[in-house]
């Protein structure tokens, strides 16, 4: 049996061995979203399960309106499922308050956006500064850590820049270096690529792969785009609310 056969068939039984195995830092457990109107019940994700590991860099593909935005929201925690359990680094986050999921979020997972969302008022090192702000990091600290971080992303020549000033690429770096404020373990992406060019495109993946395998964060990423699946460990296709290997 060749090895993509084997780990299709163990992907197949995974949603049998999940509760007793479940060891990654990104796990679903029988995730189902539904939305329920006058006129329909509508469906979006239907008993999802998956395990992440550690360090890995796993990307999720499929069509739009397959679930797959609702899927990364679920397991962000900025949504919570109809049914199932999400755990975060071993933690039940579907059982948590909205401040105790607030502050886990904070401390530990880091968002990183198609269109960047920069304060375009705000200097590279600024922005970065601006997040590490809202997790209790201020004054000198602040501005050493987003130095530091600005150089990790190759842009410790840019800090004084804008926004406007700054090309696709260097903008999603910035967005890069604001998602790694206070170090988290997870990082979650949506569409990181889709506003870049393929080179930009690879420089940025290439990056978030440097950063999963030195520092063992643990990387999710959503796109349609087919240029950076080679360098992935892992990729996933939704169809119709299903997870497919």
């Amino acid at each position: 049996m060749t090895d993509s056969k084997i780990q299709s068939n163990k992907f197949a039984q995974s949603k049998y061995q999940m509760s007793s195995t479940a060891t990654g830092a990104i796990v679903a457990q029988g995730v189902e979203m539904v939305i329920n109107s006058k006129q329909q019940r509508l469906q979006i994700l239907k008993e999802v399960y998956w395990d992440i590991q550690k360090g890995h860099i796993e990307i999720l593909m499929g069509p739009s309106g397959s679930g797959k935005t609702t899927l990364l929201s679920i397991l962000a925690g900025l949504l919570t499922p109809t049914a199932g359990s999400v755990y975060l680094l071993g933690q039940d986050i579907t059982r948590m308050s909205r401040t105790q999921l607030a502050r886990f979020r904070r401390q530990n997972i880091g968002f990183i956006f198609q269109d960047f969302n920069l304060f375009p008022a705000l200097t590279a090192i600024e922005n970065v500064e601006a997040a590490l702000n809202v997790k209790g990091i201020r004054g000198k600290p602040a501005r050493k850590e987003a130095q530091a971080l600005l150089e990790q992303v190759g842009l410790g020549d840019k800090v004084k820049q804008l926004p406007r000033d700054l090309s696709g690429g260097q903008k999603q770096r910035v967005a890069i270096a604001r998602a790694l404020t206070g170090h988290p373990q997870v990082i979650m992406a949506d569409e990181p690529t889709a506003a870049l060019d393929s080179h930009s495109g690879h420089l940025v993946m290439e990056l978030l792969r440097q950063l999963a395998k030195e520092q063992g964060c643990t990387v999710l990423i959503v796109t349609h785009d087919p240029r950076i699946l080679d360098l992935a460990d892992r990729v996933v296709y939704m169809e119709d609310g299903v997870l497919k290997q």
